[in-house]
């Protein structure tokens, strides 16, 4: 899919491009490709003259390749942005080419992104862009507006966590946490701990793409602002996602302490009744040996007053741990 973005009175306005014919109808200062076909690469090239690198959507590319100019002066910065899917929360990787140098927009410039799926960022910065006049003016706005937005989608995530590790919290220190709640509650923490790992991650990322940008002087020095106060709220972020694990931690551990706790309940059962039935096999074994006249059966009640002991000295034990209060 490819849409380009232009600016009127104020407003981003965008635009679906199915021919190679309108693209020459619009100025753009965002293109914007989603999955891209061979022919709409081919459209970009031709009318822009930029070639797309094969390499912009590996995921394993160098370090060194993910923030980088060109000898033309292209600009090129791969960047990853979250995806807070309630099934599978992943991070998707936008490749930015940012070209200040074309000819029929040397005045401000066009960004071109390239990534394989939609990412809700791109959405709401569409959604923004429209709502409030002069939110951007360039494609250096675009850019810095799409890691601001990502920055607070971050920000609205951790909020998420927030509010799903209090329901946890809840229950736990409720006490009388069962094995199978046991299991459900290690679950949420675990797909919670997943979720503050990626934003950490992803807000890392967003703070090495902010900071490229600041470098390569290319801001102007309203944006400039715009980027240091970027990097103000993801140090913030930074703050909360340590805040976070410590959290998931101390519920992590709490949990386990339940599940040791209830396995340690069935051990002192099987602990107090092998302790209770040492006397009846004891009396037993006694019982069993061969004496020269049998008392169970030499005695009319041999069996009765046998079995009767055996009871009795069971109850003894049992009586004794029940007062100390090691049978509850």
């Amino acid at each position: 899919m490819l849409n380009i973005f232009t600016l009127a009175n104020g407003r981003l306005v965008q635009e679906e491009i199915e021919s190679l014919q309108d693209l020459a109808r619009f100025q753009p200062i965002w293109v914007d490709l989603e999955s891209p076909t061979l022919e709409e690469k081919r459209w970009v090239k031709q009318h822009y003259g930029l070639s797309i690198p094969e390499d912009a959507m590996d995921q394993d590319i160098e370090e060194s390749a993910r923030f980088y100019e060109e000898d033309n002066g292209d600009l090129h910065i791969r960047s990853d942005f979250l995806i807070d899917d309630d099934e599978d929360p992943r991070s998707v990787r936008v490749a930015f080419i940012m070209n200040l140098n074309n000819a029929a927009f040397k005045s401000y410039g066009v960004l071109f992104s390239i990534h394989d799926e939609d990412v809700p960022v791109f959405r709401l910065l569409r959604l923004r862009a429209r709502r409030a006049p002069g939110l951007i003016e360039d494609s250096k706005d675009v850019l810095l507006k799409l890691f601001d937005a990502d920055a607070e989608y971050s920000a609205d995530t951790l909020e998420g966590i927030y509010d799903d590790l209090e329901k946890v919290s809840t229950q736990v220190l409720a006490g009388n946490v069962t094995d199978t709640h046991a299991s459900e509650v290690l679950s949420a923490i675990a797909r919670q701990e997943d979720l503050n790992g990626r934003i950490r991650r992803n807000v890392m990322d967003t703070r090495r793409a902010v900071s490229f940008m600041m470098r390569s002087k290319m801001l102007n020095s309203d944006q400039f602002e715009d980027a240091r106060q970027i990097l103000r709220d993801i140090e913030s972020l930074d703050n909360h996602t340590a805040f976070l694990f410590d959290k998931i931690n101390f519920l992590m551990d709490a949990t386990v302490g339940f599940i040791n706790i209830n396995q340690n309940k069935i051990i002192k059962i099987f602990s107090v009744a092998s302790v209770a039935l040492l006397p009846p096999t004891l009396i037993a074994s006694v019982y069993g040996m061969n004496f020269k006249y049998m008392p169970e059966v030499d005695w009319e009640y041999g069996y009765a007053y046998g079995i009767l002991l055996m009871v009795c000295s069971a109850l003894i034990p049992m009586l004794y741990f029940r007062k100390r209060g090691w049978l509850k």
